[in-house]
């Protein structure tokens, strides 16, 4: 397969510039198409597509919603093999999307985006790459995500460690695990996945646990072959299917929020814990003390039970120090160590901060955060005209699918690019008053909410314990605010 490489030129003039080829960005890419406006570009820093999908191929890696909701909705997919899709499963149907819409071809690889100003005489946005070449456009759309920039943690010692070292978005697959003793830190949605998959393999597997999370049991199994065939046959059925489950997951949102909901949650969560873990040790160490939904609800059948494993060793007191071929717990204890794999996470509430956006009257978008991240709807910035986010500040969710968000977005950035392509205006700039209600709005409706009131510290809230993460409400709630752009809320220029 051809990759295509930026050009050579210094500049690149185009229309629209995408950064990022996930589903955000080839989902705004491919509505682009359809919509007529062909004068666009996809930057993409790696030498294929796919985003988190291409990234991260530790072993057991897969999606924990259901694939019939983790697609497009024009293009939904009647052949996944299992109700929750693995890892290769879902960038093959990312590569299958690009074909079949026809945006490879718009797509740069290997170019790195690094920053971006807003030019206020010619209305356009000049962005920088890592290699120089400079791309020109009326519109940028962000699709990097949030879930991209590896999260290592400061371990006294960790540059004198003579092992293997390697974070689970950078799976190094030439290491032998077999017969190691192998460190895993972090206990989060990366890691209740590879754990099983790697305690297979090694002699020993220390787990450093900080905070355990709430897990339920996966209800994943493979989709049969006569159910694929109906839904190739009668594509209404699968429809129906993901409406279904979409109803389903939209419940537990509910659950969060309903107090009596969530003791049964953690009931049953508790439950799971006494049937499937056989140390009462271990069984009290994986129990939380925080309210359930506070951290992400994980997915998991195989976890647990490969905490039963004689070669699996949990650990709850923390790493103190590396040394050259151990790690030190924080009661003394050294654990000799062959390799440490960090199973912790990604830079999300300070994602953008490496970036060098301008916008009017110079002023950078890591100003305009300083005090955290946010946006109107989670897609623009006042001060930054025709900058566009997909799943973007408080767009997240805990319950749902994200696709289904995205696809929100991007019908409303299609809601302003159609205008600005066809040359009826210069830019669109939200005002200000309407950015700062609608972000009062969903921090007081995050205030008493689980995530913030729950007895946890996640990834969802930044270094003021402020949730800048996750959407406060529904999906089909979202989704009626994005249907389209109301012009009074922005401030439109003309050419």
């Amino acid at each position: 397969m051809v990759r295509r490489k930026a050009q050579d030129q210094r500049e690149h003039q185009t229309k629209v510039i995408i950064v990022g080829t996930g589903f955000s960005g080839l989902g705004m890419a491919i509505r682009l198409k359809e919509a007529g406006i062909d004068d666009f570009v996809v930057l993409e820093k790696a030498d294929g597509l796919g985003g988190t999908w291409r990234d991260n191929t530790y072993p057991g890696c897969a999606c924990d919603v259901p694939s019939l909701m983790y697609s497009f909705s024009f293009e939904q997919n009647p052949s996944w093999s299992r109700m929750f899709a693995e890892q290769q499963e879902i960038s093959d149907y990312l590569e299958h999307c690009a074909d079949k819409y026809r945006v490879r071809e718009h797509i740069h690889y290997g170019v790195e985006f690094t920053g971006a100003e807003f030019d206020e005489q010619t209305r356009t946005w000049r962005v920088s790459t890592a290699d120089g070449t400079e791309y020109v456009g009326q519109a940028l759309v962000s699709g990097v995500g949030a879930l991209h920039i590896p999260s290592y943690p400061e371990l006294p010692g960790l540059e004198r460690f003579e092992g293997e070292v390697f974070h689970s978005a950078e799976w190094n697959h030439d290491y032998d695990l077999d017969d190691k003793r192998v460190a895993v830190v972090g206990t989060g949605a990366s890691a209740i996945q590879f754990v099983p998959r790697v305690a297979e393999r090694v002699r020993r597997l220390h787990l450093f646990q900080r905070t355990p999370p709430w897990i339920q049991p996966k209800p994943d199994r493979p989709i049969p072959r006569r159910v694929r065939a109906w839904f190739r046959r009668v594509p209404l059925l699968q429809r129906l299917a993901r409406a279904a489950i979409y109803w389903v997951l939209e419940l537990r949102f509910a659950a969060v929020f309903n107090r009596r909901a969530g003791k049964l949650a953690e009931w049953l969560a508790k439950r799971n814990i006494r049937k499937t873990i056989k140390d009462p040790r271990v069984r009290e160490a994986v129990t939380p003390d925080y309210a359930i939904g506070c951290k992400r609800i994980l997915l998991s059948s195989d976890y647990y039970p490969a905490l039963n494993r004689s070669n699996v060793d949990l650990v709850t007191s923390g790493v103190a120090e590396v040394r050259e071929n151990s790690v030190v717990t924080g009661d003394g204890q050294e654990h000799p160590v062959d390799a440490i794999i960090f199973g912790t996470g990604f830079h999300v509430t300070d994602a953008f901060d490496h970036l060098d956006i301008i916008g009017r009257d110079g002023r950078k978008l890591r100003d305009a955060w300083r005090e955290g991240m946010e946006a109107y709807l989670g897609i623009t910035v006042s001060g930054f005209p025709n900058l566009f986010f997909l799943l973007g500040p408080n767009t997240g969710l805990g319950h749902n699918s994200v696709v289904f968000m995205i696809e929100s977005q991007i019908n409303y950035v299609l809601s302003c690019l159609r205008p600005l392509c066809r040359g009826d205006i210069g830019y669109l700039d939200v005002r200000q008053s309407v950015q700062d209600a609608f972000n009062a709005e969903i921090q007081g409706n995050l205030d008493d909410a689980v995530w913030s009131a729950g007895g946890c510290r996640s990834w969802y809230l930044d270094q003021n314990g402020v949730n800048r993460t996750l959407w406060p409400g529904f999906t089909w709630q979202y989704w009626l605010r994005t249907r389209k752009a109301d012009p009074r809320d922005y401030e439109i220029v003309a050419r």
